[in-house]
């Protein structure tokens, strides 16, 4: 079994290494603690055995170890300009066998090490067996769930918010949302704020668990990220009702089965 309150209590302990006085990393602090609680609250509604609940919570806390020297390496969370922090996580948690300051259990080390090199990449590793597969899915997901979560509260300051307020949507964005799957951005043709708001909604594609869909649900994430903005074009303001409608639906439709 492991001691999730001395687990995380190492993890505070590490992550107060760095500047938390900086925000961003203080945001990612908070970020990997929330996502502890969805993880253990998705493995729950899985009905998983107390063992696997466990694991499952930890690997919540632990999926973004790596963000802290990351950002004090690089000054940046663009993995693209940076280091792969799922990567780097696995090998922050594999020095001097580090992992056993949260847990001294070698049975389910590698599984941990799998779920956090697997959470950020665009697509889950081929290979993996059912156990493995869950894992790596629980992760994703209550990562993206928190996501949605900070875009609703967190994301967006006064400027960003103008500037997708100001924006008109693309044919090409709306075109990919309706495909329902995750959006690579490098694959448009058009970037900017309004574009990474529709990235960041595709997340919803890669959703795995109903009991995932039924917190964003419960939680109205989609309506309350929407009611941040206020768009100046109408076309827009047409076009973004319709795909706020568009993806409520897919959520009902993942719940009911």
């Amino acid at each position: 079994m492991i001691d999730l309150e001395n687990a995380e209590k190492e993890f505070l302990k590490y992550t107060r290494k760095f500047d938390l006085e900086n925000e961003r990393l203080k945001r990612k602090q908070l970020h990997s603690l929330r996502v502890m609680e969805v993880s253990n609250k998705i493995a729950k509604n899985l009905n998983l055995n107390d063992e696997e609940i466990q694991i499952a919570t930890l690997i919540g806390l632990l999926h973004d170890i790596a963000r802290f020297e990351q950002f004090t390496k690089y000054g940046t969370f663009r993995d693209r300009e940076s280091v792969d922090h799922g990567d780097l996580g696995v090998e922050i948690l594999k020095k001097d066998d580090y992992i056993k300051n949260y847990i001294d259990n070698e049975k389910y080390i590698d599984i941990i090490y799998l779920a956090i090199k697997n959470h950020n990449k665009y697509k889950i590793e081929n290979g993996l067996n059912e156990k493995q597969e869950m894992f790596c899915k629980m992760i994703r997901d209550a990562d993206k769930i928190d996501i949605f979560y900070e875009a609703t509260a967190i994301f967006y300051t006064p400027k960003e918010i103008e500037e997708i307020n100001q924006s008109v949507v693309t044919d090409e964005i709306l075109t990919k949302l309706h495909e329902k799957k995750t959006i690579n951005r490098n694959t448009l043709r058009k970037r900017g704020k309004l574009v990474e708001v529709f990235v960041m909604l595709a997340f919803l594609f890669d959703i795995n668990y109903k009991a995932s869909f039924e917190i964003i649900y419960e939680e109205n994430y989609i309506d309350k990220i929407f009611q941040r903005f206020h768009f100046e074009d109408q076309y827009t303001k047409n076009k973004v009702k319709e795909v706020q409608k568009f993806l409520n639906e897919y959520i009902e439709e993942k719940i009911k089965g």
